[in-house]
């Protein structure tokens, strides 16, 4: 109906019209684009031809082995780190040395900084000033659900209140994109449920996209939308949780008569073990794909239950070349 009314019209009646549009057409985009990044220290690539995007109000979990590329990543994600070829864009725009578009993010690093002298207080005065969207109501509402005296000076704390000290600090600047790394570790079970929820919250509530680069994967697979593998700072899959696990199963089969390799090839196996007649089999694919061949076989007996985010990220890694054997 828009382009309809357009037609015809008048320069600058098109021109008003469409600068009216702007902020809505803007927001409806919204999102983070990593195209073709690469990270190089030295010799060593970080990341390496990275290409991924992030849609708004989502929540994604990144996961990878210990050096894979994920605090790099953030970095680069968050403007802090400069890529050395590709780009990051927010709204359309990039990120790095960017103020506008940095007031709207704010990244918690694995060990979050702080001055010899900070303060919730005094570090909660310097961020009215720095970021636009300062809430001090909300400042003040998590100041009193957390356990810490705002006017402690939180480099004498313990890394899990210092994680917390952040955290309110984050929230408060009430981001569009909240970047976390490792922001679990250090926590207790009790802070851990709080400080998910407070994020699933804000999600809801206001639309933050919220990305998490973590290795305690049970805490992503109740929190993300979306999981990213990465390794050796390259992106091994991105899907949404629900379609990882529908993607693998676990499997134990007794055969009276064992198939040959070839058969395992045909329905997909990607990880095998053996005792005997008893496989234990992890299989990329749905039941009704793999089942009606395995039955075919006439086990004595078969089971086939979902694998946790965690056996799938063994799975995984173990096909890409990196598993304990392999290692050591």
């Amino acid at each position: 109906e828009i382009s309809e009314c357009l037609v015809g019209s008048e320069m600058c009646i098109r021109d008003s019209l469409l600068t009216l549009l702007t902020p809505y057409t803007k927001e409806a985009v919204r999102m983070i684009e990593v195209n073709h990044i690469t990270k190089r220290f030295g010799k060593v690539t970080a990341v390496d031809d990275f290409t991924l995007d992030i849609n708004r109000g989502s929540v994604l979990g990144i996961v990878g082995s210990n050096g894979g590329g994920k605090s790099t990543l953030l970095r680069i994600l968050s403007g802090v780190f400069d890529a050395d070829s590709g780009e990051v864009k927010i709204n359309g725009q990039n990120i790095y040395n960017n103020p506008s578009v940095k007031g709207e993010c704010f990244f918690i690093p694995d060990f979050p900084y702080f001055s010899n002298s900070a303060t919730l207080e005094n570090t909660a005065y310097l961020y009215r000033s720095l970021y636009p969207n300062w809430n001090e109501n909300a400042f003040r509402q998590f100041c009193s659900v957390f356990p810490i005296d705002p006017d402690a000076k939180i480099i004498d704390m313990s890394k899990g209140m210092q994680r917390q000290a952040a955290l309110i600090l984050a929230i408060s600047t009430c981001p569009r994109y909240l970047l976390l790394d490792e922001i679990f570790d250090g926590l207790d079970p009790v802070v851990r449920r709080l400080v998910k929820k407070i994020l699933i919250d804000n999600v809801s509530a206001n639309d933050m996209t919220v990305v998490i680069a973590s290795h305690n994967l049970r805490e992503l697979e109740e929190l993300c939308d979306r999981i990213c593998l990465i390794h050796k700072g390259k992106l091994l899959l991105e899907r949404e949780i629900d379609e990882i696990k529908l993607g693998l199963r676990k499997v134990q089969v007794a055969f009276t008569e064992v198939p040959d390799n070839s058969f395992f090839e045909e329905i997909n196996v990607i990880n095998l073990w053996r005792n005997g007649n008893i496989f234990n089999l992890t299989i990329r694919g749905t039941e009704d794909e793999f089942m009606p061949k395995l039955e075919e076989r006439k086990p004595l007996y078969i089971s086939a239950v979902p694998m946790t985010l965690e056996e799938i990220f063994i799975s995984e890694m173990g096909a890409a070349g990196y598993d304990a054997e392999n290692i050591i």
